[in-house]
């Protein structure tokens, strides 16, 4: 490792290692700091992914992290109605989501990019109101890195964006707790995604099914940080004790942890600083995936630092091109799913009910990507109680 790089990205999950492998490919000098021993672990996703992502990011799938192909989901209501979406063709994965952070990682450094794990970035150098670099404790070893750029990818609690300024803090009500237990488990569709809702099931959530092949999955829970009585573990126990075929089986692996389900931070730049994937808020509201979000936000953010390293303008203004795009791309998207996350996450069970009577499973899917809203705000204004509901998606 050396003390100076023209990028430091802090943090080694999707979009820290797509930013420092595009900031790589473009000739910058760049350095990864992983604070954990292990990239990808402990994982907290549940380890979904659009077939449609790779290609959009630039990489190709490999079946060392592409485990399960999926072809479609089941939508399954409070009073057990369930919508369908199968397709002809496949729609996704289920990775392994440890060889993909690692094959990130790897793909980073073939690009050029300095990585190293248990590097704990423990501060921000700042000087002239510019970050300059970042302090690092490396097994016990305290140094300075210096940086033309900083890029702050370092999770939903992220210290890059509070040591500099910019609030990250989640509301208590845009933060979702979630649980999960990858199981051995018969299932009847290991090629289709099942999700559960109803308020006594996953209040402000769901449960969900992903399978990683004909007799392993990921049975997990996500619900409202700021409803309901008992914990996610707490709804997830109670949930599979009385659902077979999972009340029979052998859990392999324990996993927890939050997920943002709020709107993007209000500024993801700064004087030499960037922000990217959870640290940024960049996280779909509905489903709570960020992969693709991620890593699609870090490849913009290499381009513009790059460019500003290039023309020796690292300042908020110059970087703020990377916000630019990034807005009139993902995220007037990511707002209007947010917007409809605010709407149902109030929902009776039978108003889940009644959506799961008038949806088709297309509809679903073109919901919690952000289209097609205006015919979910016909729908709700087909019942008086969802009026309000139906204003929210305006």
């Amino acid at each position: 490792m050396k003390d100076r790089y023209d990028i430091v990205v802090v943090g080694a999950g999707p979009g820290g290692s797509n930013t420092a492998k595009a900031a790589a490919e473009a000739g910058a000098d760049v350095l990864v700091l992983e604070k954990r021993q292990e990239i990808g672990a402990p994982k907290r996703c549940g380890e979904g992914l659009s077939v449609n992502g790779p290609a959009i990011l630039g990489f190709e799938p490999s079946k060392r992290w592409c485990i399960n192909d999926i072809w479609g989901a089941n939508v399954i209501a409070p009073n057990g109605e369930k919508v369908t979406a199968r397709y002809n063709e496949q729609v996704g994965w289920v990775i392994e989501r440890k060889m993909f952070d690692k094959y990130l990682a790897i793909e980073a450094a073939k690009a050029g990019a300095d990585i190293n794990t248990r590097a704990e970035v423990t501060g921000l150098k700042v000087e002239g109101g510019y970050v300059k670099g970042v302090e690092v404790n490396r097994m016990g070893e305290i140094f300075e890195v210096d940086a033309e750029v900083v890029v702050g990818a370092d999770g939903v609690e992220s210290k890059v964006a509070r040591w500099y300024g910019i609030n990250s803090t989640q509301k208590l009500v845009d933060i979702d707790s979630a649980f999960q237990y990858e199981m051995v488990v018969d299932l009847d569709e290991p090629d289709m995604l099942d999700l559960y809702f109803g308020n006594d099931i996953a209040p402000r959530g769901y449960v969900w099914v992903f399978p990683k092949g004909e007799k392993v999955a990921n049975v997990g829970i996500g619900i409202g940080g700021n409803i309901g009585k008992k914990t996610a573990k707490q709804y997830l126990d109670e949930w599979i004790d009385k659902n077979e075929p999972f009340n029979e089986g052998a859990i392999i692996e324990v996993n927890a942890g939050g997920v943002p389900v709020g709107d993007p931070v209000d500024t993801l730049v700064g004087n030499g600083l960037m922000l990217v994937g959870d640290s940024a808020h960049q996280v779909n509201a509905i489903h709570g995936g960020g992969i693709f979000e991620a890593s699609f936000a870090g490849k913009i953010a290499a381009k513009v630092a790059v460019d500003a390293i290039k023309k020796g303008d690292v300042s908020k203004a110059r970087l703020s091109a990377y916000e630019k795009e990034w807005r009139s791309i993902r995220g007037e998207i990511l707002h209007r799913i947010y917007k409809l996350r605010r709407a149902v996450e109030f929902f009776s069970d039978n108003d889940l009910n009644f959506l799961a009577g008038e949806l088709t499973g297309d509809d679903v899917v073109a919901f919690a990507n952000g289209e097609n809203l205006g015919k979910l705000t016909k729908i709700l204004m087909k019942r008086p109680n969802l009026l309000k509901a139906a204003r929210e998606l305006r």
